[in-house]
């Protein structure tokens, strides 16, 4: 399903590009959807800052569960 949204976002973008290209476009809408990719940009951008700093706790908790089973195997 991704590929198809792939595809079809990449035919809108080229029909776009060629009525640019003749002078038939609207500066407006085209700045609108720029505005909108941006905020969608900012906001999938922070949930995976929040993800990842999810990620590094629990890889931290993990690394001292780990350090204290090879400290009991030590002794």
């Amino acid at each position: 399903m991704m590929e198809f949204l792939k595809k079809a976002t990449e035919w809108v973008l080229d029909q776009e590009e060629k009525a640019a290209q003749n002078c038939r476009i609207d500066l407006k809408d085209v700045q609108k959807q720029i505005n909108l990719i941006l905020e969608k940009r900012e906001k999938l951008q922070k949930e995976c800052e929040e993800n990842l700093k999810e990620l590094d706790h629990i890889l931290d908790r993990l690394e001292a569960i780990k350090a204290k089973e090879e400290a009991c195997q030590r002794s």
